[in-house]
């Protein structure tokens, strides 16, 4: 398929509406404009990642925005959080930029394939464990170990800048599924993908591997997405979109793998 046709164009410009809107109403969101590139453009897994990754600079930075206005991000213990998550994103990234370039297309589609089955699966046990954390969170504050948080976001971050993520794809699972409450976990991991994205942005900018007229195409509307995901997950009970994107990662992934 020709990368630049009107119909690719439009596809992707709607699966960047539908990421940014899974960035900041569920947090997985992130892996749809990967995946979309992967599957609709021919590009090589640098080519990918880094033009994945690019949108994902302005994303975070209005995720960050819009949870910093709801008070999230102006708690001290969200900030705390945050500013660990991106301290490991400083270190990570590059590492994932590096396991890129070892990467072939068939290696990228399995463990892409991989990546977002995992996801799919920490989605639904996020969903189930979220109430509970919730609820526990209204009785006591919440305070992760460090040393926890760095794993998790050195982690994040390799995997972000392998295949071009936001770090919300895997961070706001993972946090919550330690026990965080939804809303404090996708404000700390907004403020964690502006870093990924920055440091990785970089990382493909030097390999000359970012498609900017795509990243444009995918990462206007999946600005709009966003601001719309924010306000979901502020006004919407959005438990059957949870379960339906999980889903929908779970039964991509053997698709994924077979394309690679």
């Amino acid at each position: 398929m020709d990368p630049h046709s009107p119909l690719t164009l439009g596809l992707l410009a709607l699966i960047g509406l539908a990421g940014g809107v899974g960035i900041t109403a569920v947090g997985p969101g992130g892996v749809l404009p990967t995946i979309g590139m992967f599957l609709l453009t021919g590009l090589t897994p640098a080519g990918v990642a880094g033009t994945a990754i690019v949108t994902h600079v302005a994303t975070g930075a209005l995720g960050t925005a819009a949870y910093t206005r709801s008070g999230q991000l102006r708690e001290s213990g969200t900030r705390r959080i945050a500013a660990i998550l991106a301290a490991a994103a400083v270190v990570g990234t590059p590492l994932g930029v590096l396991c890129n370039g070892l990467v072939g297309g068939e290696g990228f589609g399995l463990l892409l394939a991989a990546v977002v089955a995992v996801t799919g699966v920490l989605v639904w046990v996020r969903e189930r464990r979220a109430p509970a954390a919730d609820r526990a969170a209204a009785d006591r504050t919440v305070r992760l170990p460090p040393v926890l948080i760095g794993a998790v976001g050195l982690v994040v971050s390799v995997a972000a800048g392998l295949f071009g993520l936001g770090g919300p794809m895997l961070s706001v699972p993972l946090l919550v599924i330690f026990g965080l409450p939804v809303l404090p976990a996708l404000a700390a991991a907004q403020a964690q993908s502006v870093v990924i994205a920055a440091v990785g942005t970089v990382g493909y900018l030097l390999h000359g591997a970012i498609d900017w007229p795509l990243a444009v195409v995918v990462g206007v509307p999946e600005l709009a997405g966003v601001l719309i995901g924010w306000r979901i997950a502020h006004a919407v009970p959005a438990r059957q979109l949870k379960y339906t994107l999980a889903a929908v990662l779970v039964a991509l992934a053997p698709y994924l793998a077979l394309h690679g």
